[in-house]
């Protein structure tokens, strides 16, 4: 039985190579439990039989020594990756588990103050209002309030604390524990 072609026997390296990286990868990425020290062995041995031998073809030397380096290169990447897992830094293989990125929860804050005896007299005051809360709820992720539903509410609100006595009425858009808040207070003492 004639001897195996070094062509054949290349193209078994090769496909070897692919099926180490193939595990590494798999391993790197927490899919396999330990390396794949059986495959990394019988490719080396592979590496180490055909670099004694000669190889008398250029074409299949060259293809070869292109496969020898890119193992070493190959070893050379998953040994620092290894020795960076065991001391516990990210290394080559950087990809701890992904972590959901941390919402960012707005920091508790008073945003706008206005007060207010006629709304409608008033609607600088009140557009200004407005978009300060809408600005306020788009940064926590609140819905959008539209604005006629704002304008009602705060002529409501105006109308209910005038009764009680009060020529003027403030508005506060505040954020309190990541919640966008809108308080409306009666000024007491302020002459009409």
């Amino acid at each position: 039985m004639p001897p195996p072609s070094i062509e054949k026997e290349l193209k078994r390296l090769e496909v070897e190579l692919k099926q180490l990286e193939a595990e590494y990868n798999m391993f790197f990425s927490g899919r396999l439990p330990k390396p794949p020290w059986e495959t990394r062995s019988r490719v080396e041995a592979m590496v180490k039989q055909y670099d004694r031998a000669y190889i008398q073809n250029y074409g299949d030397r060259f293809r070869f020594h292109t496969l020898q380096a890119r193992f070493s290169a190959f070893i050379d990447l998953w040994d620092r990756g290894l020795r960076a897992r065991e001391e516990g830094r990210p290394g080559p293989f950087g990809q701890q588990r992904a972590k959901e990125p941390e919402r960012k929860k707005p920091e508790d804050r008073i945003l706008h103050v206005s007060s207010f005896r006629d709304p409608l007299r008033e609607m600088d005051k009140l557009t200004e209002l407005y978009e300060s809360l809408s600005e306020a709820r788009r940064e926590v992720g609140e819905e959008q309030v539209p604005f006629h539903k704002f304008a009602d509410l705060v002529k409501k609100q105006v109308k209910k604390l005038r009764e009680t006595g009060s020529p003027e009425v403030a508005f506060r858009v505040a954020v309190k524990d990541g919640k966008v808040n809108l308080t409306a207070r009666a000024l007491k003492g302020v002459s009409e």
